[in-house]
């Protein structure tokens, strides 16, 4: 049964690497990002954030020190925006003001939020090189129930899924649900 299982798995984990979408992304700085930017990278996170969502925004400062722990050890960051009807000079000033410290991509067919299948602000979805969606759901367990904080943290979902990803184990909890703003939909 687990070898069954496991073929399943491995075979869902090709499906999902073969449908990564060939999309050319620009950043709020004007560069441009494709799916070759995650070659020689160990892991990619994406963060689903979007400038009006309190929930989101709250995160930016844990966000840039998660980035600033594992960029090092070979694990790229994008924050995407959730939001593509928000225009793009807002959002260049919301990167502005809360200091991103890794590319903020526009997504403007949401093509990264589809794929992942993300549907809320924070979220985030962590790749493999190959494009193998390992995790997707929430940074921390911060958030008990909409409008409800935890005094202290007790699980670091994205901080554990980066740490075993990075010593070649099996991600803990490959999902988690992810308390926030949804992610607008253009259609």
């Amino acid at each position: 049964m687990r070898l069954a299982s496991g073929a399943l798995f491995l075979a869902a984990a090709c499906a999902v690497a073969a449908s990564l979408p060939q999309f050319s992304l620009v950043d709020t700085a004007g560069h441009t990002h494709t799916p070759a930017d995650f070659a020689g990278k160990r892991a990619i996170v994406l963060f689903f954030v979007s400038t009006d969502c309190p929930l989101s925004n709250h995160y930016v400062p844990e966000l840039n020190r998660i980035a600033q722990a594992y960029a090092p050890r070979g694990v790229a960051f994008y924050a995407v925006q959730g939001d593509a009807t928000v225009p793009d000079a807002d959002v260049r000033r919301h990167v502005a003001d809360f200091g991103y410290s890794f590319p903020y991509l526009f997504d403007p067919d949401e093509s990264l939020a589809a794929f992942t299948g993300a549907v809320s602000t924070p979220e985030t979805a962590v790749l493999s090189p190959r494009g193998d969606l390992l995790y997707l759901g929430r940074i921390d367990n911060r958030l008990e129930d909409y409008g409800k904080q935890r005094v202290e943290i007790t699980e670091f979902d994205l901080r554990d899924s980066l740490d075993a990803i990075l010593a070649g184990k099996p991600v803990p909890r490959a999902r988690t649900k992810a308390l926030g703003c949804a992610i607008t939909r253009k259609n």
